[in-house]
Formats: C-alpha cells, sequence, structure tokens
C-alpha cells in the first residue's frame, strides 16, 4: 500500500479503466484503488457505479461488507488481534479489552491521530504462542497486557523520532 495522499480523480478513473472489463470487475477495481491510495475514498464510489452500471448504494455494499477496504486512510501502525479458537483459550478477550481502552478505539477504527487502527483477525497461523498479535507486518506471541504496552510505547517512540 503506497498510502498515496497525491491521488486524484483521474488517478482513480484510470484505475477503473484499466480493470472494468474483468468479468467480476468490482472486487479488482476496489482492491487496486487500495493499493495505490491506501482506503477507498468516498468520492471514487460514484465513479465506480458508473463505470460498472451499478448503484453507489451496491459499491458501498461491498466496500462496507468486507472488513479489508478502508474508506477512510489508514493509521500508521496496524494492530491486529488474532480472536481465534487457541488465542481465545489463552486469554486473548481481556487483551482485546486492554487494547481497546488503551488506545481508546474499537475493532475497524483508528486513533485520532491516525497513530494506529485496531483489527480482529481469525487465526495468525501463531498457535503455539497464543495469544498473538499482529503489528504491520511483524507477529508477537504470548502477548500479555504489560507486553502489549510495551509493543504500543516502541512504536510511539519510533514515530517521535521518525519525526
Amino acid at each position: 500500500m503506497s498510502s498515496n495522499a497525491e491521488w486524484t480523480m483521474q488517478s482513480i478513473q484510470l484505475i477503473i479503466d484499466k480493470l472494468k472489463h474483468k468479468p467480476g470487475a468490482m472486487l479488482p477495481i476496489l482492491h487496486a484503488i487500495q493499493d495505490e491510495i491506501g482506503f477507498i475514498p468516498d468520492k471514487a464510489v460514484s465513479l465506480i457505479a458508473q463505470s460498472l452500471l451499478q448503484t453507489r448504494a451496491e459499491v458501498h455494499g461491498v466496500i462496507s461488507f468486507y472488513h479489508h477496504f478502508r474508506s477512510t486512510p489508514p493509521a500508521r501502525h496496524s494492530i491486529e488481534i488474532c480472536r481465534a479458537e487457541a488465542c481465545q483459550a489463552m486469554g486473548c478477550r481481556s487483551l482485546e479489552q486492554h487494547a481497546k481502552k488503551t488506545l481508546g478505539i474499537d475493532y475497524h477504527q483508528t486513533t485520532a491521530d491516525r497513530s494506529f487502527s485496531l483489527e480482529a483477525v481469525y487465526c495468525l497461523g501463531n498457535c503455539a504462542t497464543a495469544p498473538s498479535v499482529r503489528i504491520d507486518d511483524a507477529i508477537h506471541g504470548r502477548v500479555s497486557l504489560d507486553k502489549f504496552d510495551a509493543l504500543i510505547a516502541e512504536h510511539q517512540k519510533d514515530m517521535k523520532e521518525a519525526g
């Protein structure tokens, strides 16, 4: 994801035009826009609908159905908490509540400063070291409440140093 803030309606239309002739074009178009920009801007919904001869409601329905698609710019860091059975058995429910309280957000939300987003996932493939959390591309196992706090503090420190 490039998180390119320099997107234009023309650049979105180019993506749509390139993919609109594919069978089932809506999903490839949505993925391509999100890969390029980092999210699906609300203004893109009308362009997609017009180009695919669909309604805005149909396009919005697909975007809202799949949790992968974002309608707002992404946070600097994505936090995913595994909610699969092994992680539940090892305490992910208390970790979830702690993460939500610590960050001040719920699942599918982003902190006001756009530093962190929080998502639920259903298996990170790290069952032997449950509960597991992925922050960006790094998977962390045996995440206690204290370890979660330390991971967040580490990322906040890195963001301050990066400016």
